[in-house]
This record gives structure tokens, sequence and C-alpha cells, in this order.
């Protein structure tokens, strides 16, 4: 039965498994399925996790979003590590908490008037937020690299950002900006539309 259980454990979408021995020599197997906490997205795929970061299931990019997942957190990963994610990975719980952090914020915190925007990371920028509706891209750099930032510092250097995009967002019309680096929250820069 152990080795069974173990088995069964080991199966990316089984969060948890119980196997007993009848006294008829039966076994019995009770399994908990992961329950999907975020999409993944890379160019090979959409890749569905667990709150703990184990990604248990995929969907192919041509195959439309099943409606019950349609309001998960959507991170499209454009890294070149990014090609290699596949079911049974986890996803390293400082790019995932970043990830989700960023991808609860409310556009009014920034100073937007946006709805909404899609958070991306890359190799170039990091992470990155979109809105499509006034169109704009902020860079804010990569996070989870650097084992000794705890996540009190990194919550604190996303609000620093946060900041500064604001600060931005009320001094300049936000429709006249394309692209915000803030990075560095200390020294933003913004290049404006056409």
């Amino acid at each position: 039965t152990d080795a069974l259980q173990r088995r069964l454990e080991r199966i990316p979408s089984i969060a948890d498994a119980t196997v007993r021995a009848s006294i008829t020599g039966r076994l019995e197997a009770t399994v908990i399925e992961r329950e999907a906490a975020f999409v993944w997205a890379t160019n090979f795929g959409r890749f569905l996790g667990a709150a703990d970061g184990t990604v248990f299931a995929s969907i192919p990019n041509a195959d439309p979003m099943p409606d019950a997942l349609v309001g998960l957190p959507l991170i499209t990963d454009n890294r070149f590590a990014a090609r290699v994610v596949s079911v049974g990975d986890r996803i390293p719980d400082a790019l995932l908490t970043t990830a989700l952090r960023l991808e609860a914020l409310d556009p009014a915190l920034l100073g937007s008037s946006a709805t909404s925007f899609s958070v991306s990371v890359d190799d170039d920028y990091g992470f990155r937020l979109t809105s499509a509706e006034p169109a704009w891209e902020i860079a804010l750099g990569v996070y989870g690299l650097d084992p000794t930032e705890t996540r009190e510092e990194m919550d604190a250097r996303i609000e620093r950002q946060v900041t500064a995009v604001r600060t931005l967002f009320a001094s300049r019309p936000e429709a006249e900006i394309g692209w915000v680096d803030v990075r560095n929250p200390g020294k933003v820069y913004f290049r404006a539309k056409g």
C-alpha cells in the first residue's frame, strides 16, 4: 500500500493520496486533486499551477481557455528558461509570489485609468505590466534571483515602484506615455508615445 500511495502522490495532478487495504485484501485509494490557482503561459503552452507552484496540467495555446479558468491569474513567461516548463515542474516561490502580487495590483494604485493590465516576465526587463487602454508598458525588473532578498524587501520595492509610477501618471497625462522603466524607482525613465 505504501508503494502505491507514493506512486499516486508523484502524479502532478494529485495533491494527496491515501491507500488502505481492506480485510478482504482489496485496495482502496482516495485522492485529492490539485486545484488551479494560476495559469503560466509560455510559447509552448499554458500551464495550470496549484497554490504551491506545482504545474499539474497543460492546455495547448491553440485551444480556447475553459470557462472555469478564465478568471485565474495569468502570467506570460517569455524568458528563455520558459521553453522547458512542463507538467510536474514547480514555479519558484519568489517568482510566483511576485507574479501573483503584481497580477493582483489594482491599476488605480498606479494612478492609472486602465481597468486591467497583463503581467509578463522576460529576460530583458524582468516583470512587465502592459495595459491595452490606455496603451502603456511598465518595466519593473527581476525578482526572485537574489536569495538574500526577503519577502518584505520585495514588497517594499514593489511599493516604491508603484509610488513612482503613480507620481509619474499624476505629473504627466497617462495617455501620452508609452513606456516606463521603473526598475530603479529612484530614477524613473519614460518614453512618450509617437
